[in-house]
């Protein structure tokens, strides 16, 4: 009966009827599905319009923000990275763009919105601190040329301890390029494989269980933890738990 009333609720609670001409032509307006995705993140979350060169959109999650309220950058544009990113950076944000859109050209038109690219640089916040961001970005609209015309980005605290770290990824599959920087070439790679086991552990350590209660949880000894957790670490090639994680969760591996 319990199930009966839920499924019930679920199929009338919100029961909205007929759908007008006036509300479908709404949804037109896609920046309200990325406010909606901003308002479920931490991670601050802004839109790039290529055409006009400036930010269409600025959410108020404040890694991004370096000290600035998310109309103060929206006014900035592109000032913003001028005025907030190390000098010494700004050549590398140089370097990223031209030879990320080189590799954009050679991608076939209809399958430009799989691809993403990740890297990361300095912030400097009002206060004089540089804070090291992690930055993705990926396509939201193409002009009939095929051309990048808007694009969503991401910002999150990086992993990393300096910047650069500069991948692009296609979607649905394990294909990864990473940019020599000193080569200034892509090189193709895969992500790390973790089997159902070490998944498993990392779900684990994700819930916050210590060694002993993960070794109770999966029926093992605290030595075959470890065992797992140093394989881990080397696949992923990473140093601790948390850069573990923080790797899985950014690679869709958990």
């Amino acid at each position: 009966m319990i199930e009966k009333n839920i499924k019930s609720t679920l199929l009338t609670k919100n029961d909205i009827g007929q759908v007008s001409d006036d509300d479908r032509s709404r949804q037109h307006d896609y920046l309200e599905a990325v406010r909606a995705f901003a308002r479920l993140t931490y991670e601050s979350v802004y839109v790039i319009d290529y055409e006009k060169m400036t930010f269409e959109y600025v959410s108020d999650n404040p890694i991004f923000l370096a000290g600035h309220t998310s109309k103060e950058v929206m006014d900035m544009g592109y000032q913003f990275y001028f005025k907030n990113v190390p000098e010494a950076e700004i050549e590398l944000l140089n370097q990223i763009n031209e030879k990320g859109f080189d590799f954009f050209k050679e991608i076939p038109t209809q399958e430009r919105k799989c691809y993403s690219i990740t890297y990361d640089f300095h912030l400097i916040n009002k206060d004089g601190r540089h804070m090291l961001i992690n930055h993705k970005l990926t396509p939201l609209f193409l002009t009939s040329e095929g051309k990048m015309w808007k694009a969503m980005c991401i910002v999150s605290m990086s992993r990393h301890q300096h910047a650069g770290h500069v991948s692009i990824h296609k979607q649905g599959t394990d294909e990864v390029w990473q940019l020599d920087m000193r080569r200034n070439l892509w090189c193709k790679s895969e992500k790390p494989k973790l089997n159902k086991r070490e998944i498993e552990i990392l779900h684990l350590y994700a819930r916050g269980l210590t060694i002993n209660q993960i070794a109770e949880e999966i029926f093992v000894t605290p030595d075959t933890v470890k065992y797992y957790r140093r394989r881990i670490f080397e696949r992923l090639g990473v140093s601790n738990t948390v850069e573990a994680l923080s790797f899985a969760i950014h690679n869709k591996i958990i």
